[in-house]
C-alpha cells in the first residue's frame, strides 16, 4: 500500500522473487509504463538483469516494444556487476534526454508520433555517444 501511495518514500525494495515480481508490476505503473523499468535478481555469486514486462509475445516482431527497461540493466548491470558507476549514469541520462526531448513508444502518451522498438532503442545510443564525448562524462 505504501508503495502506492507513496512512492518516493523507498528508495530501493529487498524481497524474494516472487513477491518482487508481483510488487515490480503493480509500481511499473507509477512511471507510466510497465516497459521503462529494470530489475536485477542480485545472488552473492551472480545477478539476472531483466526488464520487469516479460516477453509480450503479443507484440512479439512488431518493433512496438519499449526497450527502455532493457537498456536500463544494461546501467544496472555495468553498476552493480562490473561497478562502472560513471558509465552507467551516462546510459541513464541518456534515456533521460531521450525522454525530456519527447520521444516515446507507442504505449507511453505524449504529443509526438510514437516511434519504434529500433529507432528508440537508436536514439539512446546516439545519445549515449554525444554524452560520452562530452567534458561531464569524458572519464567514463
Amino acid at each position: 500500500m505504501q508503495l502506492i501511495q507513496n512512492p518516493t518514500r523507498f528508495d530501493v525494495v529487498l524481497t524474494n522473487n516472487m513477491f518482487g515480481d508481483i510488487l515490480s508490476d503493480e509500481a511499473a505503473m507509477l512511471s507510466g509504463s510497465i516497459g521503462l523499468l529494470p530489475s536485477a535478481s542480485l545472488g552473492e555469486r551472480g545477478a539476472v538483469y531483466e526488464p520487469i514486462h516479460g516477453s509480450a509475445p503479443d507484440i512479439a516482431g512488431r518493433n512496438r516494444a519499449n526497450p527502455l527497461g532493457a537498456i536500463a540493466c544494461v546501467a544496472m548491470m555495468l553498476r552493480y556487476s562490473f561497478r562502472m558507476e560513471a558509465v552507467a549514469e551516462v546510459i541513464e541520462t541518456a534515456i533521460e534526454k531521450v525522454l525530456k526531448r519527447g520521444f516515446r513508444t507507442v504505449e507511453l502518451p505524449g504529443k509526438k508520433r510514437p516511434v519504434s522498438t529500433s529507432r528508440m532503442g537508436d536514439l539512446v545510443a546516439e545519445e549515449t555517444k554525444r554524452l560520452l564525448k562530452s567534458s561531464k562524462f569524458r572519464a567514463a
